[in-house]
C-alpha cells in the first residue's frame, strides 16, 4: 500500500508546459484523427438515444489525454502499425463510461463546464449508455486479439470500479487515512493511465522492462493528475475545472487537502470537519471556512508538492528510453498536468 511522501523539492517547471498538450497532439495527429473517427463510428447505434447522448459528451470537449498517452507510448516504443489506434479508442471508451457513471453517483450537474449527461438525459440513460460504451471497449479489446492487452485493460476496468467503491466506503469518514485515499486515486484514476501507456509497449512487442517502465510512468502521472484535480476543487474557477468550486466538499469526499487540514487542526477544527463532512450539516459560510483552514495549514500547497513528487517519479520512469520527440512530449505532459493549478 502506498503512503504519501512528505513535501519535497521537485524539478523546476518547464517554461513551455502550457504548450505540451499541443506538442503531443502534433506528434500523433494522424493517429489521433484515426482514433477519433473510430470513436465516432463505434458510438453509432440504431437506438437513437445512444448517439445523441454520445454527441452531447463530444460537444462538451475533453483533452483525449489517455488515448494520446497510448498513441505516444506506442510510437516511443517504435511501433508503426495500427493496433494502437483501436486500443486508444478503447481507453477513451472506458474513461467516458466511468465519467457517465461517476456523474450519476455524484449527482453532478456539470461536466467540463456544461450540463452533464445525467442532467440532460437522466440517470437511467447515463448509466445504460455507460454500459454500452464499456461493451464497445471490450469489443475493441477482443478485436485486437492479444490476451495480454485484454488482461491489462480488463484489469484496469475492474480496478477503476474497485477504486470508486472504495471512495464510496470512505466518503464522509474523517477517520480515513492517507493510505486509503491513495488507494482510491490509484484505483479510480491511475490504473487507466498505467494501462493506457503499458499497452503501447505491448503492441510494439517490447521487453517487459519497458512495459513496466511505461506502467510506472502512467501510474505516477495519474496519481499526480488526481492530486491536482482534488486541489483544484478548492481553488479553481468554474471555467478551469468544469465544475463549481467545492463540489467535493458538498459531497463529503475525503481528499488529501481535507485529510491534511484535519490532521493539522485542533479539536475545534476537527469538530467542524466532522460536522460538514460526516453529518453533512453545511451552512452558507462553511465552504469559505474550510478554504481558510486549508490555507492556514498549507493543505493546498502540500497537495501540489506531493503531486510534483509523483510527477518526478513519472519522469524517472522514462529515463531508460532513448531521447526522441515522443519521449520529450511525454515528459512535458507531466508538467502540463501539474501546471493546471496555476
Amino acid at each position: 500500500m502506498r503512503t504519501a511522501p512528505d513535501t519535497m523539492p521537485s524539478t523546476p517547471p518547464r517554461p513551455d508546459a502550457e504548450d505540451a498538450l499541443t506538442a503531443l497532439i502534433g506528434l500523433v495527429r494522424e493517429d489521433l484523427e484515426a482514433c477519433n473517427r473510430l470513436i465516432l463510428e463505434k458510438m453509432q447505434s440504431p437506438v437513437q438515444l445512444i448517439p445523441q447522448l454520445a454527441a452531447h459528451l463530444i460537444a462538451a470537449g475533453g483533452k483525449r489525454l489517455r488515448p494520446l498517452l497510448t498513441l505516444a507510448a506506442a510510437r516511443l516504443c517504435g511501433y508503426r502499425g495500427e493496433r494502437h489506434v483501436g486500443l486508444a479508442a478503447c481507453v477513451e471508451f472506458i474513461h467516458t463510461a466511468t465519467l457517465l457513471h461517476d456523474d450519476v453517483v455524484d449527482e453532478s450537474d456539470l461536466r467540463r463546464g456544461q450540463a452533464s449527461a445525467n442532467a440532460v438525459f437522466g440517470n437511467q440513460a447515463s448509466v445504460l449508455v455507460g454500459d454500452f460504451l464499456f461493451a464497445r471497449a471490450f469489443q475493441l479489446m477482443v478485436a485486437d486479439g492479444s490476451l495480454e492487452v485484454l488482461d491489462i485493460l480488463c484489469s484496469a476496468a475492474a480496478t477503476i470500479a474497485e477504486g470508486e467503491v472504495l471512495q464510496l466506503v470512505i466518503q464522509n469518514d474523517t477517520s480515513s487515512t492517507e493510505a486509503q485515499y491513495l488507494d482510491v486515486i490509484e484505483g479510480k484514476t491511475a490504473a487507466l493511465f498505467a494501462a493506457a501507456t503499458r499497452v503501447g509497449a505491448v503492441v510494439a512487442d517490447r521487453p517487459r522492462i519497458e512495459a513496466e517502465a511505461l506502467d510506472s510512468y502512467g501510474r505516477n502521472l495519474g496519481i499526480a493528475f488526481q492530486l491536482v484535480d482534488d486541489a483544484l476543487d478548492y481553488s479553481a474557477e468554474q471555467e478551469r475545472l468544469g465544475k463549481t468550486v467545492g463540489d467535493d466538499f458538498r459531497e463529503g469526499k475525503i481528499t488529501l487537502p481535507v485529510l491534511l487540514a484535519f490532521a493539522r487542526g485542533d479539536e475545534t477544527e476537527r469538530a467542524f470537519w466532522r460536522r460538514v463532512l460526516e453529518e453533512r450539516e453545511q451552512g452558507e459560510d462553511d465552504l469559505a471556512h474550510a478554504l481558510a483552514l486549508m490555507q492556514r495549514h498549507r493543505a493546498f500547497d502540500d497537495t501540489i508538492a506531493r503531486a510534483r513528487h509523483y510527477g518526478d517519479q513519472a519522469l524517472a520512469a522514462l529515463q531508460g528510453f532513448p531521447d526522441c520527440a515522443e519521449k520529450q512530449a511525454l515528459m512535458d505532459i507531466v508538467e502540463f498536468c501539474i501546471a493546471r493549478v496555476r
